[in-house]
């Protein structure tokens, strides 16, 4: 299961989801809980393969197993999110295989339900879900939330947080290897629903010499330009928003339908923006361009990450 989200147009702002469910054992009482994962992360669906475990690994790391030549960590998720399940591994649990940062993770899951497509528009930030709809789930493992048929909550999970979590990802600091921290200034604009990922891009901009505003998807992003060319005016906006870094997947407004209203919005066009996205591969890729981004990374490779920054700004 791959590329999967190629029958989406591009500004449509649309995601496809994987429906998946983790059982909550809350007061004695079962709870499904409805989650989802984009189509476009999701490699193939398997069945709970036997499993090596390893000593010294979280406790949510059930073990690892090899597919077809490649060994796969595999995470229990009600174990990472802190819920109680109050069942054992049945007929109808699952693995989910995703891919994340060029890494391939399996995620066991209680059943797998089918395919959603969603408008991002319907997807609100995880701070509009309530204590009932998260109930036994932290809300930093929270990026979205949308309502499904019978007014049931489905939410999107920060699995990239997962890839910190276990260690996998280089630290943000290692930006400070490859520049003394004053080759660049002037203010970048940082995209990304993810608090987690958005910590340690700010902090590798920030190694790189810029001030960093943040916004929390394309909605805000939108209007934390708009704010920006109110108080500065045109001339003294071009002088300081410098880079736009923004994510694909966020509630409200994506990154490609954020950058298409960016660059055929005359005040804003000349600005450079970079994806930086755990989805990988060339379908994607072409779809950056196709949106107007001037390149697209991704998370997170430090050098690769300086490498670009300094591409584009230097063209």
């Amino acid at each position: 299961m791959s590329e999967k989200d190629g029958g989406i147009k591009l500004g449509s702002n649309e995601i496809e989801l994987v429906d998946f469910r983790i059982m909550k054992d809350v007061g004695g009482k079962i709870y499904e809980g409805i989650y989802g994962i984009n189509v476009a992360k999701v490699r193939e669906i398997i069945r709970l393969p036997k499993l090596t475990e390893l000593p010294g690994v979280p406790h949510f790391i059930e073990g690892i197993f090899d597919l077809r030549g490649v060994v796969i960590p595999v995470v229990n998720l009600s174990k990472w999110m802190g819920v109680d399940s109050g069942r054992d591994f049945d007929k109808k649990v699952r693995v989910i295989i995703a891919e994340f940062n060029n890494i391939l993770i399996g995620f066991i899951v209680h059943e797998a339900k089918r395919i959603r497509r969603i408008s991002w528009k319907d997807i609100e930030p995880a701070s509009f879900a309530s204590s009932q709809e998260s109930v036994g789930v932290e809300k930093n493992k929270i990026t979205g939330v949308t309502r499904i048929e019978d007014n049931s909550v489905l939410l999107i999970l920060d699995l990239e947080s997962v890839v910190q979590d276990l260690g996998l990802v280089k630290p943000p600091t290692d930006v400070d290897k490859l520049t003394n921290g004053s080759e660049f200034s002037g203010l970048a604009l940082l995209l990304d629903d993810s608090s987690t990922a958005r910590r340690a891009m700010k902090t590798a901009l920030e190694h790189m010499g810029f001030d960093v505003m943040e916004a929390i998807d394309g909605q805000d992003g939108l209007k934390k330009l708009e704010d920006l060319y109110a108080e500065s005016g045109e001339e003294k906006f071009k002088k300081i928003l410098k880079i736009i870094i923004s994510d694909i997947e966020m509630p409200r407004m994506d990154g490609f339908h954020f950058a298409s209203n960016v660059k055929n919005d005359a005040r804003f066009k000349h600005l450079p923006i970079l994806f930086n996205s755990s989805i990988s591969g060339d379908f994607s890729h072409e779809k950056g361009k196709e949106a107007g981004a001037d390149g697209y990374l991704v998370k997170f490779n430090p050098k690769k990450f300086y490498e670009e920054v300094s591409r584009v700004l230097k063209k």
